[in-house]
């Protein structure tokens, strides 16, 4: 299991979370809610688990 940080705009998010759930090999275990990084209303993080699909 890997634990990461995305940080970017919303809809940048948003884009890469699609990718993961469309990829064959990821599964996507948890994702948090966008939260705003300080000082700027433009750029936010939010934080995925991930694993390895079985197949």
């Amino acid at each position: 299991m890997l634990k990461v940080r995305l940080m970017g705009t919303p809809n940048d998010i948003k884009w890469f979370k699609k990718l993961l759930e469309r990829h064959k090999k990821i599964r996507i275990i948890q994702m948090s809610e966008n939260f705003a990084n300080k000082g700027t209303n433009r750029y936010y993080r939010t934080y995925i688990e991930v694993d390895r699909k079985e197949e």
